[in-house]
């Protein structure tokens, strides 16, 4: 798997290692995002199976490209933490780590005696990231819980959907993806917090980050909270709108396809509806504020759906563009692997991936965000096979010898 690129950038986390215990996605996204910018890595997998993310959306081969994506730029090794072997050798590397990352239910790392108070042990400025369903603490701390739970427990599920149907979930794991995103920036805030003070001892409470799901999920719901308290409003879902914003929604056109046009601005909305031949919405006085144009935002949205649909995408999207009004076609993976945006900030990189197939293939990445500089910075590798790296960081990072790394890899090939 590898990739034609120029010599590698600096990156802001070069010299921090981090050791990731994670499974599935939340876990690992941290992991990912402290790699995408130069921290290495190490993810330890069980052994034979290793990350059960290897065979979800398998269509084909023995590793599955989800697992590729959100793996990459990583290590990855092989241990038991089922062994007491296995175990000790965690805390070796933890003492030799800045961040460690888990996500497993609360307490497990505590009863196989590699939990915080022995992490600190062999290292005291050790950060320690850790994932749950409903966090480390109160009473449901002990409950396991998935990304769709959280996702209904923190408000967002009942807000997605129609509003004569039960609620729906989005296609990605976002309460995985945005859990993963606090705790890359929980880790990197320890870090800090750790340089920032020179050396000065650091308690393990600070060091520990604990991100829980539904907190995550929670925290992106924006108003939800304080709208309820101050107000006594309870948000339902609108589908394709956004509450209390008008005109915003999904828009069908001649082709059969379907844009979103956001003119909700009240400047914008003028020459809005200018375009589309309705001055009389235009000057209309209740029109002339969001209140108002959401009070009627059926009778808008039916407006301007009868002028989509007597234009193709294409014209319908070029008047929007020449008028400045905000709009953009609905994509699929097609049309993002084609769009020339993402093409010139390197927003799709190209390995040479092993599908399943009689001869690997061409597989197009997503790049790395955020950019520094002015395009994505180059993915050094894809997700990595299964212990690719044990021997490799058993030597250089633990000084084993060679006769125990062929004795530790030989113990866990017969476990």
């Amino acid at each position: 798997m590898t990739q034609d690129s120029p010599t590698r950038p600096h990156r802001p986390l070069d010299g921090v290692r981090v050791l990731e215990l994670g499974n599935y996605i939340a876990a690992p996204t941290a992991g990912r995002l402290l790699a995408d910018f130069g921290a290495e890595v190490i993810k330890v997998e069980r052994p034979r199976t290793g990350d059960e993310l290897r065979n979800w959306r398998l269509y084909s081969g023995t590793t599955s490209m989800l697992y590729r994506t959100v793996n990459r730029n990583k290590k990855s090794i092989v241990l038991d933490l089922r062994t007491e072997e296995g175990r000790r050798l965690v805390l070796e590397l933890a003492a030799q780590c800045d961040v460690l990352l888990e996500n497993f239910r609360p307490g497990t790392l505590e009863k196989w005696g590699i939990g915080p108070e022995q992490l600190d042990a062999v290292n005291p400025d050790l950060v320690i990231t850790r994932i749950s369903a409903f966090g480390q603490t109160g009473p449901l701390s002990q409950r396991p819980g998935f990304a769709a739970v959280a996702e209904a427990v923190g408000g967002f599920r009942e807000l997605v959907g129609d509003p004569d149907r039960p609620p729906v979930r989005v296609g990605v794991s976002i309460g995985d993806s945005i859990a993963g995103l606090y705790a890359a920036f929980g880790s990197v805030m320890a870090l800090f917090q750790r340089q920032s003070r020179r050396g000065e001892p650091i308690a393990l409470s600070q060091r520990t980050i604990d991100v829980a799901l539904n907190e995550s999920i929670m925290s992106m719901m924006e108003s939800l909270i304080p709208d309820y308290l101050a107000y006594g409003v309870k948000r339902e879902r609108v589908g394709g709108r956004m509450e209390g914003i008008a005109p915003s929604n999904a828009y069908p056109c001649k082709d059969g396809t379907s844009i979103i046009i956001s003119g909700n601005a009240d400047a914008i909305f003028q020459r809005y509806m200018e375009t589309i031949e309705r001055p009389d919405l235009a000057a209309d006085p209740q029109l002339q504020t969001n209140a108002g144009r959401w009070e009627r935002r059926d009778e808008l949205d039916a407006a301007i759906g009868e002028w989509t649909s007597r234009h193709t995408r294409a014209d319908t999207l070029r008047i929007m563009e020449e008028a400045a009004v905000p709009s953009g076609p609905i994509y699929t993976a097609a049309d993002i692997c084609e769009d020339e945006q993402y093409k010139a900030r390197n927003m799709i990189q190209t390995f040479t991936v092993d599908t399943g197939g009689a001869e690997p293939r061409e597989v197009g990445f997503p790049g790395i965000v955020p950019v520094i500089g002015e395009r994505s910075l180059p993915i050094d590798h894809v997700g990595p096979d299964l212990g690719v790296d044990t021997r490799e960081v058993l030597s250089t990072v633990l000084g084993k010898p060679d006769a125990e790394i062929d004795r530790i890899i030989s113990t866990m090939e017969e476990s």
